[in-house]
């Protein structure tokens, strides 16, 4: 198992090999073959194939989901034009080929899907780790993961555990009438130094746009984060709660009320009453946060901003502006069901200009400074959209900093940013034997200038 946690499918031999092994393949696929059968299937598999990687490029566009600063690899566009391509060879070569060549042209379409699937994560960096894809398809269990009939036990009981417990919990609908999925809580070691439990701090935990509630646990790799900041605390860190805002792995809900479903009551009138009841934790708003990840960050701005009275601080990791989901007016047609009034409800801008001053919110914005092969660094949409609402959220009293952590937009950077801002976030809101530590006084973009010029 160490052994495979340290297989990159990111970087390294492994994607290589994979995709060398595919080219071989379709070599041997393509073969000898008649020149009418060249001039005539050849085109019309390469036709295919652009086509397929074209519909993809734009389906991607039309969702929002990329941006002119983190585009897709060239490398996805080129896989999924291969894989359209391999089909038309499967199926136009069958007639007539020897088995062998049937095997190999059959083989070529799932090798040249997952050469596609490489270089789709090598955008978003879901499966940093051979371990990591294994345990998501196989329903592995998760880093400390127990259950609430042993937590129970280990509480009565006076058992202090030396590291943090992970248990599946059901947060209930009874409020937003939202169908989620099972979701997590991780309860430090303090958390068992009492019975009943100390009323702890708590941050929400919110994934990415395509997710599971198990995403920051199994891609972010948090759980290890949090057992040595308790380690290094004795013992005490927030308790954290994995929440589904989607419901399905494509339900992009962006965190709102809508016809995808009223994911925000989920968290904020299912969520939070549960862990109150179920794990006393502390009910009051200076002893709650929430984190983000890209969908996640733009969540964490927006619940925080729509309800102060529940939360004291956010960690935006690489949100944007606000809700997205293509355009404007795609995302006031597929969120909000083409209410322009529901729009403004959930635009942070907007609700930060109608609420006017805060008190006792504050945030942290973290955006990704990937390398730059030229002396000037490109700003993404990302950074200037946390420029953008930390100077107004810093006029309507909201103190912020926008800080950058190196890498691009993918999982292994919302884990370092995650890891950066942990000190923070856990004295901010008032974690016991944790100091509360000021906000980061380094302007992003110095940060920016200052890596451009390495």
């Amino acid at each position: 198992m160490t052994f495979t946690h340290h297989l990159s499918l990111m970087h390294g031999w492994v994607p290589i090999t994979v995709q060398v092994v595919t080219g071989i393949v379709l070599i041997t696929a393509l073969g000898l073959r008649s020149r009418r059968w060249w001039s005539i299937w050849l085109p019309a598999a390469a036709g295919v194939g652009g086509v397929l990687a074209l519909g993809t490029y734009w389906y991607i566009q039309s969702e929002g989901i990329s941006d002119r600063s983190n585009p897709a690899p060239r490398s996805l566009w080129v896989w999924v034009a291969v894989t359209g391509a391999a089909v038309v060879v499967l199926l136009a070569g069958w007639r007539g080929s020897r088995w062998w060549r049937r095997g190999v042209s059959t083989l070529a379409v799932p090798m040249s899907l997952l050469c596609a699937a490489l270089a789709l994560n090598l955008w978003v960096g879901y499966f940093p780790w051979v371990q990591t894809a294994w345990n998501q398809m196989t329903a592995g269990p998760l880093p400390d993961q127990t259950d609430e009939v042993t937590v129970a036990a280990m509480q009565r009981e006076g058992t202090v555990p030396l590291r943090g417990t992970v248990v599946p919990v059901d947060t209930g609908n009874t409020a937003s009438g939202f169908k989620h999925r099972g979701e997590y809580v991780y309860l430090p070691p303090a958390w068992f130094m009492s019975n009943p439990a100390p009323k702890l701090p708590t941050v929400m935990m919110i994934g990415g746009e395509f997710n599971t509630p198990a995403d920051w646990m199994r891609a972010g790799n948090v759980v290890k984060t949090l057992d040595e900041f308790a380690r290094a605390h004795h013992g005490y860190a927030p308790v954290l709660v994995f929440v589904d805002p989607g419901g399905a792995f494509n339900n992009d809900t962006e965190c709102v009320n809508g016809p995808r479903g009223n994911s925000a009551d989920h968290l904020t009138k299912d969520v939070i009453p549960y862990m109150n009841a179920h794990y006393r934790v502390s009910p009051l708003a200076a002893n709650w946060g929430v984190v983000g990840w890209s969908m996640g960050g733009t969540c964490a701005v927006d619940v925080s901003v729509m309800h102060p009275e529940l939360f004291s601080a956010f960690v935006d990791i690489a949100g944007d502006i606000g809700p997205n989901s293509g355009n404007k007016a795609q995302t006031i047609d597929r969120l909000f069901g083409g209410n322009k009034a529901a729009w403004d409800a959930f635009d942070p801008a907007t609700v930060i200009n109608r609420h006017g001053q805060y008190r006792g919110l504050a945030g942290w914005f973290d955006v990704n400074n990937a390398p730059s092969t030229t002396r000037v660094a490109k700003v993404s949409d990302q950074a200037k959209a946390a420029d953008a609402l930390c100077a107004l959220g810093s006029a309507h009293g909201i103190p912020c900093a926008v800080v950058s952590q190196p890498g691009t937009h993918d999982w292994p950077f919302a884990s370092n940013a995650f890891t950066a801002s942990l000190p923070w976030l856990a004295g901010v809101i008032g974690t016991p034997q944790v100091p509360t530590v000021g906000l980061p006084s380094t302007p992003r973009s110095a940060t920016y200038i200052q890596a451009a010029a390495r």
